[in-house]
């Protein structure tokens, strides 16, 4: 490999396929302002998915040629487009059925089974069944990139930050492409700063490809951040959330990325947990707080959708976009609200790919705002139809025609029909009602969260229990509520579970000694705390009802939330995850 990114080119390959760069200001004036610096190297491991269900599919290879994949993804448009490119098939000559997803969490956008699974199906002439087990999904498939990572952080006395500075060198397995350039994108972006420089490595090593994993590759580089914001707040004798607030990135601050932020809800969200009961309440022995912030962009991209009403009023939503966190509830929602009628009307579904457009995978926090907006502009075709069909009926224009509430309603006259009383009348209206859309979302507004740990540490053993965690995060609107807290839980949840105990343990050779849950320890319920959850609610403007993808953000504060109430349990600075048993006892005995 020949490093890309360099002014000049390297003579020599190496094994760093990339080096990314992103600046604002002048960092080294903006150190020369400062009172107090703080600079510190962490590391972390590479850290699994663990979705409960393997990798599977079932593949039937035609002799006319056609196939058919059974497969559990987060984005069966994709596997077609895979398995089509590696087999040198058409496209039109692959039909792919998603199933339901036990779990995926980034970890299925990516193609193992399929093709094989099809070679083999087309060479026996059989249907061919393929999964994974547990040791070759924790061997084969991709977690999440292990990185070192560098912060230095400046501060004058009042807390202002003067400047910030990151370097990272991300673990991309057997060929390049680690999330190196979100992490580097999302190190400092919680705050309004002037003077921002951040370098990164795109490194590539003898192991396993790296895969996506919620927020791919910001929770470990805004895990840096935060340690350091914690340490500066500490050495300025400042509240932690005070030095948040006071640097926070708000409506008009530039990004390292690019663009200046719309509204954003960090403000918000930094305030709701300052003022919680949680953060008044006190701290017992041996035990620690720490807090920390996550920010993530979310993403738009293409979604499709067809909307089909019955004769008797119900309706079909049928989606591009599996469900891999409670989106078709939501789908029915936005449905239900445009069209005016009871949720229980209304059918969402995922299609395969012969029946819709494409769609894009399901990650990304996109799938809420983009398909989304797909649904409503699909409901909002049926609304105008339902309109012209009552016109007809009525001989009356179309804007003559009000809408509201499921009833079409003559402003002329005193006539009114429900949205059923229309549909039934559709045999003699032109035919089935039917509303399509095919969105290429743009304006997905990004997401921020804070999170505030409370650990017990057992000075003997090592052992953590985290015994009180709040998660505070801006929806933009909250489409189902209960869904959102959920989603909010589940990332705290990872989150933890990386900062406690997960990682990859390698022996001399370089095989994993621990490919299985007894080894590789995932959270269960009896390890953790309820998860207290506050919904902030600042909508963004580029979504008619506000949303704001919520399924990345969350996963990134545990891990410095939880390291930092860690070592304040034990009066050490943590710089490496996980702290596990050995590791916090290392701390203890050493020192350091």
């Amino acid at each position: 490999l020949f490093t890309k990114g360099l002014e000049d080119q390297p003579d020599k390959p190496s094994n760093i396929a990339t080096r990314a760069q992103m600046k604002l200001g002048d960092v080294d004036a903006g150190f020369a302002e400062a009172d107090v610096i703080v600079e510190r190297e962490y590391r972390l491991p590479r850290a699994h998915q663990g979705y409960i269900e393997p990798h599977a599919c079932t593949v039937r290879y035609d002799e006319d040629g056609q196939s058919l994949i059974f497969c559990s993804s987060q984005g069966h448009f994709d596997v077609r487009a895979s398995t089509a490119a590696l087999l040198g098939m058409e496209l039109g000559k692959i039909k792919v059925v998603p199933g339901e997803i036990g779990g995926g969490f980034g970890g299925k956008t990516t193609v193992y089974l399929e093709p094989v699974a099809l070679i083999l199906s087309r060479k026996a002439g059989k249907p061919v069944k393929m999964v994974m087990g547990r040791d070759e999904v924790f061997t084969s498939t991709g977690p999440t990139s292990a990185a070192i990572v560098r912060a230095k952080v400046g501060a004058k006395k009042d807390g202002t930050i003067t400047a910030a500075e990151g370097w990272m060198a991300y673990d991309a397995g057997a060929f390049p492409g680690s999330p190196l350039m979100p992490g580097v994108m999302t190190m400092f972006t919680p705050y309004d700063l002037e003077n921002v420089n951040v370098v990164g490595f795109d490194v590539v090593l003898n192991r396993s490809k790296t895969a996506a994993y919620r927020a791919p590759g910001a929770p470990q580089s805004e895990f840096a951040a935060e340690m350091a914001i914690n340490e500066l707040a500490e050495k300025l004798a400042m509240d932690p959330i005070d030095l948040r607030l006071k640097n926070a990135a708000k409506e008009g601050t530039q990004t390292i990325y690019g663009p200046k932020l719309k509204r954003v809800g960090l403000v918000e969200c930094l305030e709701a947990v300052k003022g919680s009961d949680h953060y008044r309440s006190s701290v017992g022995a041996n035990q620690g707080r720490g807090v920390a912030a996550g920010f993530w962009f979310n993403i738009g991209g293409q979604s499709s959708v067809t909307l089909n009403m019955n004769t008797d009023g119900t309706g079909t939503i049928i989606e591009g976009s599996p469900d891999i966190g409670g989106s078709r509830a939501s789908m029915q929602m936005m449905a239900a609200e445009v069209l005016g009628i009871p949720l229980k009307n209304l059918k969402p579904i995922v299609a395969d790919t012969d029946t819709l457009p494409y769609s894009a995978t399901t990650g990304g926090s996109r799938t809420t705002f983009a398909t989304g907006m797909a649904v409503i502009e699909a409901a909002e075709k049926v609304v105008s139809q339902v309109k012209a069909r009552a016109a007809s009926l009525w001989n009356v224009t179309t804007e003559q025609v009000e809408y509201s509430d499921g009833v079409a309603t003559n402003a002329a006259g005193e006539e009114s029909m429900t949205l059923a009383e229309v549909c039934a009348a559709a045999e003699k209206t032109g035919g089935q009602i039917s509303g399509s859309a095919n969105v290429n979302a743009r304006g997905a507004g990004p997401s921020f969260a804070v999170h505030l740990a409370d650990t017990v540490v057992d000075p003997e053993t090592g052992k953590v229990d985290v015994v009180r965690y709040t998660a505070a995060q801006d929806a933009g609107k909250a489409i189902h509520p209960g869904y959102v807290e959920g989603q909010y839980q589940g990332g705290a949840a990872q989150g933890i579970g990386w900062a406690l105990n997960e990682e990859y343990i390698y022996d001399e050779n370089g095989a994993m000694e621990n490919p299985g849950f007894l080894g590789y320890r995932v959270p269960l319920a009896s390890d953790l705390p309820m998860i207290e959850t506050i919904v902030v609610e600042v909508p963004n403007a580029f979504h008619p009802y506000g949303v704001r993808g919520v399924g990345e953000s969350g996963i990134i504060p545990p891990l410095a939330a939880v390291a930092t109430s860690v070592g304040n349990a034990i009066d050490r600075k943590v710089e490496e995850l996980p702290c596990s048993p050995p590791r916090v006892l290392a701390l203890l005995q050493n020192g350091k």
